[in-house]
């Protein structure tokens, strides 16, 4: 279920990532990009990669979640060391809970890893936002590009027809007449996290730009939550894998290389047949908490 919510935040990022860096607290001139594209076969799993260009340039690395997983933390943790090897910049996460399924008691905030003597020897820390916990004022105050979070903030159902006109309002005046749809299909799409959707239909049907939407109404005669802000993303999923084994198995390799030496040949030839990116980005990320090629390889 989560893809289809996961993929419109990284579209409305990728478009507009100077309004998604004021929504995280970047100052108002300070430029911000997307990293070039060559980043997502390094982090293919990482959500989106910005670079904000203050004095001290860093990285603004941001993941979406609409459910939970317990597993994030570390996932984090292992994005930003291998941001951080490839751009020389310091590097800051932020995972965006996108609903209240996603919140769980491993959404802290930090990494804390410690040996058996009890001696701290890795300290990592990200930043959490709630959306549930944000007032609609504050994203109506913000840029165009976050417009579509406003549903899934702290909103009463009585609210919303209100703020929903003065959406409208900020996107007629602001937006690219070509980018109206986008956006509004993007609002829709993610009013599914909240909303059943006979009621979202419905708020959405009275506004102009909703009714001459080609996009919007493909949508609600297929009956089903998908698009050009999802199918973009989830078309280039499939053709990505192969790649992302890749990436992963060469960071792999240099990590390991850089904390153990040089790897023997049956440990090159193990790591070859492992095909699964997932497994490639755990290694490495336990490379950082063994000694050695043999226990990093050990119980595969």
């Amino acid at each position: 279920m989560s893809k289809p919510y996961d993929a419109t935040p990284k579209h409305l990022e990728e478009v507009y990532p100077q309004d998604w860096g004021l929504f995280l607290g970047v100052k108002q001139r300070v430029p911000v990009t997307v990293v070039d594209a060559d980043v997502s076969t390094v982090t293919a799993a990482a959500d989106k990669v910005l670079r904000v260009d203050e004095p001290d340039p860093y990285i603004l690395h941001t993941e979406f979640q609409a459910n939970y997983d317990a597993t994030l933390s570390h996932r984090l943790l292992h994005y930003n060391v291998v941001l951080g090897l490839r751009h020389s910049l310091p590097v800051r996460s932020v995972v965006i809970l996108l609903r209240r399924e996603a919140d769980g008691k491993t959404m802290t905030g930090h990494v804390r890893g410690r040996l058996a003597s009890g001696k701290t020897y890795l300290e990592f820390q990200y930043d959490v936002v709630r959306l549930w916990e944000l007032s609609p004022e504050d994203i109506l105050a913000g840029g165009i590009g976050t417009l579509p979070l406003l549903p899934l903030t702290k909103v009463a159902r009585s609210r919303l027809p209100r703020l929903i006109h003065e959406m409208e309002k900020r996107f007629d005046r602001d937006a690219e007449r070509a980018d109206i749809d986008m956006l509004w299909t993007a609002t829709y799409v993610l009013m599914g996290l909240e909303y059943e959707e006979g009621f979202a239909s419905q708020l959405l049907q009275g506004v102009r730009s909703m009714k001459e939407s080609v996009t919007y109404q493909a949508i609600l005669e297929e009956g089903r939550v998908q698009g050009v802000v999802v199918g973009r993303e989830e078309g280039r999923e499939e053709g990505r894998e192969e790649g992302r084994a890749d990436e992963a198995r060469r960071i792999l390799l240099s990590l390991g290389t850089k904390r153990f030496g040089k790897p023997p040949v049956k440990v090159r030839r193990r790591i070859s047949t492992i095909a699964e990116p997932a497994v490639l980005e755990r290694l490495a990320t336990r490379s950082l908490d063994v000694e050695s090629w043999a226990d990093l390889l050990a119980g595969l």
